[in-house]
């Protein structure tokens, strides 16, 4: 059997630093301006604790999932990236080919390469596209059409981005680059394109990415959404909102099992994983990490960095007491006052300097 890639997540980001300049190890680093939503994303998750049971069996744990009925060996999906070819040149596709390899699910963002096409026919296992929209309502209706051409098996439109937030750690040219005018178009999204998008797609899964509050999930449930999709966009877009899973509970009480609900913000141990599926969350999704694994090693390493990730949802749910997520409830997790500041790489105390800039 073959040495690993990495053998653990501390090695993953010190590959990926040495691997990754500055301008892109910033760019999926940094977040916007204080960065203190980014922060509050890990600080929330650190402020709960587990309350473990005891004397059960738990000689066979079963962590498998599904996402519309795709089956998934862990509740994992690869959350959405602009950029991916940033991190690994084969973009897109490295991080599908990923996973196929494991057994997730990976989101393909409308601002990566290749094309959604090209990623489509790489391989036969299911995926998402998430829409960014650059352009009138005809532009919509023809990308999502290509979408539904391409057979992807659901789709997600982004909805906290009407203005790119102000990531102070990127360079002038880098944030330069990322303010074209086309992003104008994403200002005028509302419920009537909601309603335009779910015509042209028919039964398709259709999910709203960025909802933070329960009034939103409400009104996206109203409008026949099939997924919420909680997200701060890691930090990256409003300064100051509250971290991701401080949210879950309001909004897992005020959908009531009418649509699934996905979040994603700071998740990077097995142990945060397993407290969103605690509080109700259906599936979580992986940014930085993802971008970090990549950076590390491709879509090796990426697929590295699932089976790390599986290996502590096992240990944990074990620990626990719960062999499958269904025995995963509220009841395991309770309010507890963090051990450590936050910061992006806080739940890596290992690393040099235990933060790498």
């Amino acid at each position: 059997m073959s040495k690993p890639i990495f053998e653990t997540s501390h090695e993953m980001i010190l590959m990926a630093r040495r691997n990754l300049d500055q301008d892109n190890w910033d760019y999926i680093c940094g977040a916007a301006e204080s960065e203190t939503s980014l922060r509050r994303n890990r600080m929330a998750l650190d402020c709960l604790a587990f309350r473990p049971r005891i004397c059960r069996d738990v000689s066979e744990i079963d962590s498998s999932t599904d996402f519309f009925g795709h089956p998934l060996r862990t509740p994992i999906f690869l959350a959405p990236m602009g950029g991916v070819e940033r991190f690994s040149p084969n973009g897109g596709l490295d991080v599908d080919n990923a996973a196929e390899t494991f057994g997730s699910i990976n989101f393909l963002s409308t601002v990566c390469q290749p094309s959604l096409e090209e990623v489509a026919v790489n391989s036969p296992h299911p995926k998402v596209f998430q829409v960014y929209v650059r352009g009138d309502d005809e532009w919509i209706k023809d990308l999502v059409r290509r979408v539904v051409k391409a057979k992807y098996s659901a789709l997600t439109l982004t909805v906290d981005s009407a203005f790119y937030g102000n990531r102070e750690r990127l360079n002038p040219a880098q944030l330069a680059l990322r303010r074209v005018p086309a992003r104008e178009w994403q200002k005028k999204i509302t419920w009537d394109t909601v309603k335009m998008i779910q015509d042209e797609i028919g039964d398709m899964p259709f999910l709203l990415k960025g909802i933070m509050t329960a009034e939103d999930a409400e009104l996206a449930v109203d409008h026949g959404v099939q997924g919420i999709y909680i997200s701060n966009h890691g930090g990256r877009q409003l300064d100051h909102v509250l971290g991701n899973i401080q949210m879950l509970p309001e909004i897992i009480k005020t959908v009531k099992g009418k649509a699934k609900v996905f979040i994603d913000g700071g998740f990077t141990r097995g142990t945060d994983i397993v407290k969103a599926l605690a509080l109700g969350a259906n599936a979580v999704g992986i940014g930085r990490l993802q971008a970090w694994a990549l950076g590390a090693g491709g879509a090796e390493g990426l697929v590295r960095c699932l089976e790390l990730l599986e290996k502590e949802i096992t240990a944990t749910m074990g620990l626990l007491g719960a062999t499958t997520l269904k025995q995963l409830g509220p009841e395991l997790v309770t309010d507890a006052m963090p051990v450590t500041l936050p910061h992006e790489h806080s739940a890596f105390p290992h690393l040099p300097g235990g933060r790498l800039l």
